[in-house]
């Protein structure tokens, strides 16, 4: 057995560690996986065999062969209160047995019914109805296409164009992917997305060149049906952020130029930025907000798309061809609705909220301590390093796969973003988890 040791304010934390590679090169499952899947963001001509994992708890998870990892960053943003919460599960398995799925048109439940009434006790006020999908895209999709045809369904018909922010990431849909950065993602689909308007993200510096910017598109208010970004942290586009005074100005542009706006709070959602929504730091709210990842904590697929009293009522008519023509097989899953039910009891207490706040505050003093680098940024329950390297800053940045491999090696799950290295836990991380953490970054800086 070897060990991975490392000091961070003094304090020596001693982790057990082995060869990873060569133990997944043996494992029969990964052997098996490689034969008949085909994984996501995954380059499988270079990529090596995945781990196979055989539990989670908590902050954890486990391989088949009882090797721990500490999940760093919530197994892709979605898992709040840690894998395999017994709370959760236990409702989840008590509806099971009462109803496990049934059609969302015509029909309903009231796991689906209290979900939306839960939700609107704590977003925005102007929010008041929740349309249910299933996952991120589809919500993001979703909100899509009300801001359109609520235009269209009032006879305005040139309003159809979207604004959104440069670099930014939405999903993996034909919409999303539209309104979402042009990368090499979606270069192969480039003739086939819908033309976007693209905005200078606010950061510092840029503040004014994005703002004048905003103010020259508002000029063609009558062809603009949205705005659509990701509020204070753009995630997929390397963590990058912005203050909500920017934020708050553009929505208010947008507001008094008829323009609707929509939050993409999937990964920023319950909690992440230090309040319950990024949007809570801003003072105009948006028209429409997108939801997912942590919405079940991270046990089940949901989407949720909420949006004002206006919005809706533009899609009431007697003409049926007015309907918001978009539904899901699984839309408002008891399951489901009952897991972001499970969810939003642990969110809403004070021990979720002091973890919260006592991981903002590790954060802060990991910062602090290297207040000498520009690069380090920290909103919330979100740490962010951006790693200066020739290459630049690009998400197939060649330090991606030479930290991934680091990291795992020392029983840690992070999936830099490109050159940019992030920490995005399960609220229940501990925080002997989170210094050593930190010291194997340190490491990592200093080869």
């Amino acid at each position: 057995m070897l060990f991975a040791t490392t000091a961070y304010m003094n304090e020596q934390i001693e982790y057990p560690v082995e060869n990873t590679n060569s133990y997944i090169q043996e494992s029969q499952l990964a052997k098996r996986d490689a034969k008949v899947v085909w994984h996501p963001f995954t380059q499988h001509y270079t990529a090596p065999f995945s781990i196979p994992v055989a539990r989670a708890e908590g902050a954890y998870l486990f391989d088949d062969s009882g090797r721990k990892y500490i999940d760093a960053i919530s197994s892709w943003w979605v898992n709040l209160h840690g894998h395999s919460h017994p709370y959760i599960a236990q409702k989840v398995a008590e509806q099971f047995l009462q109803l496990e799925q049934v059609i969302f048109a015509g029909f309903t439940h009231e796991p689906a019914v209290r979900l939306a009434e839960r939700l609107l006790e704590i977003l925005p006020k102007n929010q008041a109805k929740i349309f249910y999908s299933d996952n991120g895209s589809t919500a993001v999709e979703v909100a899509l296409k009300m801001a359109i045809q609520y235009f269209h369904n009032q006879g305005f018909t040139k309003k159809r164009k979207v604004i959104a922010l440069e670099n930014g990431y939405h999903g993996d849909t034909f919409g999303t992917m539209a309104v979402g950065a042009k990368s090499g993602f979606n270069a192969p689909f480039e003739a086939f997305l819908y033309e976007t308007i693209y905005l200078p993200v606010p950061i510092k510096g840029q503040e004014t060149h994005s703002l004048e910017t905003m103010k020259k598109l508002m000029e063609n208010a009558d062809e603009i049906a949205c705005f659509i970004f990701e509020p204070l942290i753009q995630g997929a586009g390397g963590m990058v952020m912005y203050e909500p005074k920017m934020l708050d100005t553009l929505i208010k542009l947008a507001r008094e130029n008829g323009v609707l706006t929509i939050a993409d709070e999937i990964m920023t959602g319950f909690g992440r930025t230090g309040k319950l929504f990024a949007t809570d730091y801003v003072e105009t709210k948006p028209d429409i907000l997108c939801l997912s990842k942590g919405l079940t904590g991270g046990a089940m697929a949901l989407g949720v798309t909420s949006c004002t009293q206006e919005i809706y009522d533009a899609f009431l008519s007697e003409d049926r061809r007015k309907t918001l023509f978009h539904s899901h097989s699984f839309t408002a899953n008891p399951l489901a609705c009952t897991a972001g039910l499970a969810s939003l009891d642990l969110l809403l207490n004070e021990e979720t909220e002091n973890k919260i706040l006592k991981i903002n505050q590790l954060h802060q003093e990991f910062k602090q301590k290297h207040a000498q680098l520009s690069n380090i940024t920290v909103k919330g329950t979100i740490l962010s390093i951006e790693i200066q390297t020739e290459e630049g800053t690009s998400y197939f940045n060649n330090i991606r796969d030479i930290a991934y491999k680091f990291f795992i090696e020392k029983g840690i799950l992070i999936r830099p973003l490109g050159n940019v290295i992030y920490l995005l836990p399960p609220y229940c991380i501990s925080e002997e988890d989170l210094k050593y953490i930190y010291g194997c970054i340190e490491d990592f800086l200093n080869l």
